[in-house]
C-alpha cells in the first residue's frame, strides 16, 4: 500500500501528455445506474453522499452478519471468493463498492476514512443490519477500523485482511485535488493497471486481473478519488488503542510474501496498539491471501467467525 501511495503522490508531480478517450469517459448517472442493474446481481440505494451499489445474500439468515469492505482502488469485485463462500454457509453477507470505486458515486467531497465508515454505517441502517461481523482488506481495514471508532455497538468482530491502517503518515496540508494532478494520474493508468499484477504472488493464476481493472478506468472521477483518499491519510494508533480497549475480538491476516503492505514497517506499533488480537500469516501468498490461498485462510476465518456468531 505504501508503494502504490508513493506511485500516486509522485506521478502528480509529473508532466503529462493529452490524456488518451478511453479513459474516464464513462458518467455515472441514471443511465450508468441502470445499464449497471441489467447485467450486475447487485442493486443501489442511495445514502446521504449519493448513490451505494452493493450485493447481499441469505437477506432471512438467523446466522451473525457479515460485512465485507474492499481496499485502495479495486470495488466489491476483489471480496467475491469470500463472499460466495460466506454466502454458501448461510451467513447474511454484504459486500459494496465505497464512494469513488467501482458502480457507486463519485460525491464532489474529500474521501477521507469518516466519509466511507459512514457510508458502511448508513448502508447497514439501510439493511435493518444492527450488529455485523466487518471486514476490511488492504485501505478497507482503514475503513473498518473508523467504523468501530464511530460506532463501535455494531461491531460484532473486525477482521483484517493485508490491512494498510497500521502504518504512519505524515499529515499533507493541501488536500486539494487540481486538474493537473488528475490529468498526471491519468497519464499512468495503463501502468497502474499493470501493476496490479504485484498483488500476487504468483499472478499467472489471475490471467484476466489487469483486463478487469481496465473497466474501472473508464469511469470518471476515479482519478479524483484516488489522489484524495491518498491525501486523507491518518495515522490512526488512538483509533486501534481505543479498538482494543473496548475487548472487540480483533483478527489479522498477511499474505506471506506481500510486497504491497509491509508487515515488518508496522509490526512494533500494532503490537503496541492491538496487543490482544490474533494474527496468521497465510502462506504462498501475497497481499490477497484470501483468494490466493484461498482454503488456508477460509479454514481459519471461519473457525473464528462460526465460533463468535454463536454468541450472544
Amino acid at each position: 500500500m505504501k508503494n502504490i501511495i508513493f506511485f500516486i503522490l509522485s506521478i502528480t508531480v509529473l508532466s503529462c501528455g493529452d490524456s488518451k478517450n478511453k479513459y474516464e469517459y464513462i458518467l455515472k448517472d441514471e443511465s450508468f445506474r441502470s445499464k449497471v442493474l441489467n447485467n450486475n446481481p447487485g442493486e443501489y440505494v442511495k445514502l446521504s453522499n449519493g448513490y451505494t451499489y452493493f450485493e447481499e445474500a441469505n437477506i432471512n439468515s438467523v446466522k451473525a452478519a457479515v460485512v465485507l469492505v474492499h481496499g485502495y482502488s479495486i470495488p466489491s469485485y476483489i471480496m467475491q471468493t469470500l463472499f460466495l463462500s460466506l454466502k454458501k454457509k448461510q451467513y447474511r453477507v454484504i459486500m459494496m463498492d465505497l464512494y469513488g470505486r467501482g458502480f457507486s458515486d463519485n460525491p464532489e467531497l474529500a474521501q477521507t476514512d469518516e466519509l466511507r465508515a459512514n457510508q458502511v454505517i448508513e448502508l447497514l441502517e439501510n439493511r435493518g443490519i444492527e450488529i455485523a461481523s466487518i471486514v476490511g482488506l488492504s485501505n478497507g481495514g482503514r475503513i473498518i477500523s473508523k467504523i468501530a471508532d464511530l460506532n463501535p455497538q455494531i461491531v460484532k468482530s473486525l477482521f483484517y485482511i493485508a490491512s494498510s491502517g497500521f502504518y504512519e503518515y505524515d499529515e499533507i496540508t493541501d488536500k486539494s485535488v487540481s486538474q493537473e494532478e488528475i490529468n498526471n494520474l491519468i497519464s499512468s493508468y495503463p501502468q497502474m493497471a499493470e501493476g496490479q499484477r504485484n498483488d500476487f504472488f504468483d499472478p499467472s493464476k489471475f490471467q484476466n486481473w489487469v483486463e478487469k481493472y481496465e473497466e474501472l478506468l473508464k469511469y470518471k472521477g476515479f482519478a479524483k478519488a484516488l489522489i484524495s483518499t491518498t491525501k486523507n491519510l491518518e495515522t490512526l494508533d488512538d483509533v486501534h488503542i481505543k479498538i482494543d480497549s473496548l475487548g472487540i475480538p480483533v483478527f489479522t491476516f498477511w499474505g506471506q510474501y506481500d510486497e504491497v503492505v509491509i508487515y515488518d514497517s508496522f509490526k512494533e506499533r500494532l503490537n503496541k496498539v492491538l496487543p490482544n488480537r490474533i494474527e496468521y500469516t497465510i502462506s504462498n501468498s501475497g497481499h490477497l491471501p484470501h483468494m490466493e490461498n484461498q482454503i488456508e485462510f477460509e479454514n481459519l476465518f471461519f473457525k473464528h467467525l462460526d465460533s463468535i456468531s454463536k454468541k450472544n
